[in-house]
């Protein structure tokens, strides 16, 4: 998936980068539990970040071995019902993406993603009985997006609130009014952040390739002014996820939420717009493996 909703990991203190990873750790280790090992390939931090919202308690700690290398065994795997939750709307979001690439993409992207989206479906399947609200929204989203892109809408705005009204979704649905309204704004406005500054990541191969992108549909030509507005807008959204946080009582996480809104997207942001973020991201994995 994406992955741009990351910790600053320089400003976590141990503890919390411990529980992190634990976390991540034990959403990777619930996808393939409950959907399979090929789930697993599209395990995202922003998937994360949702499985903290989720479930404000700190989850239990259970040891695993990682399927990426079976020499390492995790001493701390978190597990709990944010993390399956989590699991499960990140396998519906897999599915409907590389169903999205069939529908749209190039002839080899088609080839692969329809591969992967039949390989993935027994997953999907039940991932979508277990949220069958999130898995509307989802496919309803997605075709509104498909709809927009196929008349190459020059609306930043409209092609945006439809990823974001697909994210916000996320929220569960049987969650009291008092916490569900302030989630799925902090979702809406996450999601809106994440389809711009996608945008903007592939902003030169869009225009390479020919494809549609609503940043250069908006703006045939990108100077300083145009940058400035983007930026703008997704200090804008932002705030407004930040205020929407701030209504929430996220207990053990807290900490790591602030840490992400504050420090770890706009870090993102910045290595996004000046052209590092591929090459930062290339590094990081590296380095995992």
């Amino acid at each position: 998936m994406f992955g741009y909703v990351r910790p600053y990991r320089d400003e976590l203190k141990l503890r919390q980068l411990k529980d992190y990873e634990a976390l991540y750790c034990g959403l990777c280790r619930s996808i393939g539990r409950r959907h399979g090992l090929l789930a697993r390939a599209f395990l995202s931090y922003d998937f994360t970040f949702l499985a903290m919202l989720l479930d404000g308690d700190k989850p239990a700690a259970e040891r695993c071995r990682c399927p990426a290398r079976l020499w390492c065994v995790k001493k701390d795997c978190a597990c709990g019902p944010g993390v399956d939750a989590a699991a499960d709307a990140g396998t519906i979001l897999a599915y409907w993406k590389l169903r999205d690439t069939v529908a749209d993409g190039t002839f080899r992207q088609r080839v692969g993603a329809r591969l992967l989206s039949w390989m993935l479906l027994r997953g999907y399947r039940r991932a979508a009985c277990r949220r069958p609200e999130f898995d509307r929204a989802v496919r309803d989203q997605l075709a509104r997006l498909q709809a927009l892109e196929r008349e190459r809408c020059p609306s930043l705005d409209e092609t945006a609130d439809t990823f974001a009204m697909l994210l916000a979704a996320a929220a569960p649905a049987q969650d009291d009014a008092a916490r569900r309204r302030p989630l799925e704004q902090l979702l809406y406005h996450i999601g809106r952040w994440i389809y711009l500054v996608d945008a903007w990541d592939d902003l030169e191969k869009d225009r390479a390739q020919g494809n549609y992108n609503p940043i250069s549909a908006r703006f045939p030509q990108i100077g300083e002014e145009e940058q400035s507005y983007l930026r703008t807008t997704l200090r804008h959204s932002l705030n407004l996820a930040r205020s929407a946080m701030a209504l929430l009582e996220l207990g053990h996480w807290q900490d790591t939420v602030e840490n992400i809104l504050y420090l770890g997207l706009p870090a993102v942001e910045e290595l996004v717009f000046t052209g590092r973020w591929r090459a930062v991201k290339s590094q990081n994995r590296r380095q995992n493996t």
